[in-house]
């Protein structure tokens, strides 16, 4: 039996927990099941109450004592040597359900350290779980393309340690609204990096700009990273970035078909 989740990425404050708080409001309204898995440590305030949450496993101060390692790294290793516990808590998820796990902002988490992947794969071969991860980035990194472009790096880093099917996210659209105009953002949803290079050339010291240059190589030799928008607030948004996801993991895919109890009412319509 094939289960379905989604892991949420990305730096500190990029909206990680409102886009997840987004995602399942609107699975509620539509009929689904999902489950929500709190990988982050320091978040104590939810609109929606984890059905899984790290804290439960062990203290933050026990875990920071007993590895030496700091609040996030520290819960996640802990977590990788009791992956049973987490295992319990999943427990009989079936694929009607999506499993929604909220993760840290640490980005060292899942572009350069193993924790993240690890899990990806535990998950992946030992309870058959089919994953995509949304990396989200906030959308006011296009006012600042030097952001933007350590942005886009970061996302293709991500994108190459997971090894999961990838959706990259701008978030909190409603912020750039009155600043960037759509034709400006459409440069960014499908970045062209030597575009953006010449931005950054402008707002850099000259000699960093071999730098930028030999970065904007490896993106364009990649030629992997685009956009999608997100706007919490508006369900059409997030019933967008959903359709993205069920694509990525394969969900309708398994889904049975919803027969009707009774019989057809608009084909018996047409046929008097």
């Amino acid at each position: 039996m094939s289960r379905f989740g989604i892991f949420v990425v990305g730096p500190a404050g990029s909206g990680k927990s409102t886009f997840c708080s987004a995602l399942i409001s609107h699975l509620k309204n539509s009929k689904r099941s999902c489950v929500y898995v709190n990988l982050d440590p320091a978040a104590d305030e939810f609109d929606f109450e984890p059905d899984v949450d790290i804290k439960d496993l062990i203290s933050l101060e026990d875990v920071m004592e007993e590895m030496q390692l700091g609040p996030n790294g520290g819960l996640m290793a802990f977590l990788m040597e009791n992956l049973d516990w987490l295992e319990s808590e999943l427990g009989e998820t079936t694929e009607e359900y999506l499993t929604i796990f909220d993760c840290p902002g640490q980005i060292e988490l899942y572009s350069h350290v193993p924790i993240l992947p690890n899990l990806c794969k535990h998950l992946s071969q030992s309870l058959n779980y089919s994953l995509c991860a949304s990396y989200l980035i906030e959308s006011t990194f296009v006012v600042d393309k030097a952001k933007f472009f350590a942005g886009t790096l970061s996302a293709m880093s991500a994108m190459i340690m997971l090894e999961i099917p990838h959706l990259n996210i701008l978030s909190k659209m409603d912020l750039v609204k009155n600043q960037v105009s759509k034709r400006e953002l459409k440069r960014f949803l499908d970045p062209d990096p030597t575009m953006i290079a010449t931005d950054i050339h402008a707002q850099t010291n000259p000699k960093f700009h071999r730098l930028n240059e030999c970065v904007v190589n490896l993106i364009e030799d990649f030629s992997m990273v685009s956009f999608l928008k997100l706007e919490s607030q508006n369900e059409d948004s997030v019933q967008a970035i959903l359709s993205y996801v069920d694509d990525c993991i394969g969900w309708s895919e398994v889904q049975e078909p919803q027969m009707k109890d009774g019989p057809d009412e608009d084909w018996q319509e047409n046929n008097e």
